[in-house]
């Protein structure tokens, strides 16, 4: 099997949960043996990863330029993977016009148009999402999902939006959420004592939205009353992209400091006592919360940061939507060392239980290779209609761009 993606950036697991789900799922094929391109158009970044020295071929493209055809003719792909819906409205039909047989799926990371409905319910001090979910970026994504063979879905409260408001049929989807190793007696007794960790942390990429709402949160809201109670404990701030306005929050006479980029998440999290995030709004799984469990560091957020991070279990710290039960909950968590012990425990449970890898790695690859396209996409009939000539509007869109780039040279 060939696989080529098509990324709308470069993967960077060092600074995104994105990145890290990519290299999640490039691992997957390569352990079949697989061959694995990545392309993207995006500008090289000095965090991306190693791709080539793990045996990937990578490829710079063009966006509205006939070149990419010519080269997906050549390489006449089985597998083609868009990295978001916005990937699929570039590239989706010249890999159909192209390469018709290869099976295109799209990975959406976590589905923009709920995290979108979220922020503008947000900005409008409501709860009630349903008009906000009728935007231009839902019916954009939703077209996409139709369009596509198969769309990786990271969330399981995202699956039921999917297919209850959206009514997407369930065998074009897919639940793919994040694939961890599981944790093991001797990777837990390796992990730091309450006694030898200090402080509490916050850890996201500043390009992302909800990452900047929550650190004027935590600076605003939750922090000044937090520091009362606990005078010796710091804040800790990290995130890749943190441009001036987040560096400016920084204030060590306050115990808030902003550090940045962290080279390893692991070090973040296994030394430190809470990882706290109240984000405010957003969609699929927050990575951080994953990296905190692996590294037995308890977790304090509200019901969307945890969003379909748990189900019958425990959560390993604390959730609320309330900033005064964060505050008193975080201090909670802080002090007494038997409660700390006892939330640790439960991300062990979380991590084993619903995100090992063994638990989606085969039901995956062989949905994919026991795939009847023909039969598959003739059950998609909406997905049909989404690709009929008249309602092909990118393709011409993305045509005349490309014929007025040619006027222009």
């Amino acid at each position: 099997m060939k696989v080529f993606i098509i990324g709308y950036v470069w993967p960077e697991p060092q600074s995104s949960a994105a990145g890290t789900r990519m290299m999640q799922i490039i691992s997957l094929f390569q352990k079949e043996n697989w061959e694995v391109v990545f392309a993207t158009s995006a500008q090289e970044s000095e965090n991306k990863a190693p791709l080539e020295s793990l045996g990937i071929k990578t490829l710079k493209i063009q966006v509205n330029d006939a070149s990419f055809d010519t080269l997906i003719q050549e390489m006449q792909p089985d597998i083609v993977l868009l990295d978001r819906f916005m990937m699929e409205e570039q590239y989706g039909w010249r890999v159909r016009e192209n390469c018709p047989e290869a099976i295109q799926i799209l990975d959406t990371e976590d589905l923009h148009s709920l995290r979108n409905a979220r922020l503008q319910a947000k900005k409008k001090n409501t709860t009630e999402m349903s008009e906000m979910l009728k935007s231009d970026i839902s019916k954009r994504e939703i077209a996409s999902i139709f369009r596509s063979d198969l769309t990786l879905i990271i969330s399981k409260k995202e699956m039921e939006l999917l297919q209850e408001t959206f009514k997407v049929p369930e065998h074009i989807l897919f639940y793919l959420p994040f694939l961890e190793k599981e944790l093991t007696e001797e990777t837990v007794s390796s992990w730091k004592t309450f006694e030898k960790r200090e402080d509490l942390c916050f850890i996201g990429n500043f390009f992302h939205e909800p990452n900047w709402q929550t650190v004027q949160i935590l600076k605003k809201e939750i922090w000044p009353k937090l520091r009362k109670k606990l005078p010796k404990a710091k804040l800790h701030i990290y995130g890749a992209y943190a441009g001036q306005k987040v560096l400016q929050l920084n204030n060590p006479t306050e115990n808030f400091i902003v550090k940045g980029f962290a080279e390893d998440v692991n070090e973040v999290m296994k030394n430190h006592k809470i990882c706290i995030a109240p984000i405010p709004f957003g969609a699929g799984l927050k990575g951080k919360f994953i990296d905190a469990m692996k590294n037995g560091c308890p977790s304090v957020t509200t019901s969307v940061g945890a969003e379909s991070m748990f189900e019958a279990h425990q959560w390993p710290g604390f959730i609320s939507d309330d900033y005064e039960k964060i505050i008193s909950e975080t201090i909670k968590i802080y002090t007494e060392k038997d409660y700390w012990n006892s939330l640790q425990k439960n991300g062990i449970s979380i991590i084993n239980d619903l995100f090992s890898v063994k638990l989606f790695a085969k039901k995956f690859i062989e949905t994919i290779s026991n795939l009847d396209l023909e039969k598959h996409r003739e059950n998609n009939f909406y997905g049909q209609i989404l690709q009929h000539h008249s309602l092909k509007s990118t393709k011409y869109m993305s045509k005349w761009i490309e014929e007025k780039n040619k006027k222009l040279t």
